[in-house]
């Protein structure tokens, strides 16, 4: 089975019989091809559409054809790492807050070695042994709270 879903707004459901009875070795594949909107209207494509590829993927089609796009949602995680280690704190939070995947992402040691390696110069092999046991997350904000602390007292 596969689901094209083509520029042209169209979605185009091909399938195939494979078996090893003879009466079947003779069958072509089938295909449905349907316009964007006669597929949202299809509740019978609907069904077949979500037997065979799932619930997610048959709310991902019904989203692109109804002109819901979300790119960033789908990105690679490495490629959404290296963007969101330029965020602001205070955006990184509320991005947290977007879907499960991003608060996962957001929340990631992978994500926050990122961040301190873009704030800081230099990190010692102990500062980063550290960072590896308390995890980087929390290595950030207990450094920070350091920081803060060092100038109240100066003041």
């Amino acid at each position: 089975f596969f689901l094209f879903l083509l520029p042209q707004l169209q979605v185009i459901f091909r399938w195939w019989k494979i078996s090893l009875r003879s009466e079947f070795r003779e069958s072509r594949p089938g295909e449905i091809k349907a316009s964007w909107e006669d597929f949202l209207d299809d509740s019978s494509l609907h069904i077949q559409s979500a037997i065979v590829f799932g619930a997610e993927v048959l709310e991902h089609v019904l989203s692109l054809c109804r002109g819901n796009y979300d790119f960033l949602e789908r990105l690679p995680v490495p490629l959404l790492l290296h963007i969101f280690s330029f965020l602001e704190l205070e955006d990184v939070a509320r991005l947290s807050q977007v879907s499960r995947r991003f608060e996962m992402i957001c929340n990631s040691n992978a994500l926050w070695e990122k961040i301190v390696r873009n704030l800081w110069d230099t990190i010692s092999p102990e500062m980063e042994e550290l960072a590896q046991d308390v995890g980087w997350r929390q290595f950030f904000f207990t450094d920070r709270l350091q920081l803060q602390l060092r100038r109240r007292r100066q003041k």
